[in-house]
């Protein structure tokens, strides 16, 4: 499973071409790499390497559709999905539906994490993440307090009484 990190301003030239950082190209191995990008859920792009972009697919295509909640998840979730392949100066071609629904014009922040990235105007994503929220110590204990830690290394193959007795 990829692991991706990194925070990367971009410029997006007159042709709505993103050139990706060659540290995240390290990140993502060796070979042709295919992407698909589509509507965040916030007003920002996801770009999916292709291969993630087929597991979540197939999890998204199992849904039922006859469900009400589930035909207009599936609707938004598809809504502007794009292939793309890099081209020879590693460059993106974003389409001009996906930048304006983003906003983004020339200036971009891309936000490798986990298994995807996202792509914010520049402007957006500052507002949205420069500030840390005064009560992120409330939302942290909320979402991870619950968790074991002795289980969350062992979830990643990490066991941590060999590791904290090997510092």
């Amino acid at each position: 499973m990829l692991e991706l990190l990194g925070e990367f301003e971009c410029k997006i030239d007159a042709k709505g071409r993103m050139r990706l950082p060659s540290s995240l190209l390290k990140q993502l191995g060796e070979g042709t790499q295919t992407f698909v990008v589509n509507r965040g859920v916030e007003r920002c792009l996801t770009l999916y390497p292709k291969s993630v972009w087929d597991i979540l697919s197939a999890r998204v295509k199992k849904l039922n559709p006859y469900v009400a909640k589930n035909r207009k998840f599936i609707r938004y979730f598809y809504r502007g999905a794009t292939e793309l392949s890099p081209d020879s100066s590693e460059r993106v071609l974003l389409t001009k539906n996906l930048l304006e629904y983003a906003g983004i014009e020339k200036d971009a922040v891309l936000f490798a994490i986990n298994d995807r990235m996202e792509i914010w105007s520049k402007a957006s994503y500052h507002g949205e993440l420069d500030e840390e929220p005064e009560d992120f110590s409330t939302l942290a204990e909320s979402v991870m307090g619950d968790v074991n830690m002795d289980d969350l290394f062992t979830d990643t193959g990490h066991d941590l009484d060999n590791d904290n007795r090997n510092e």
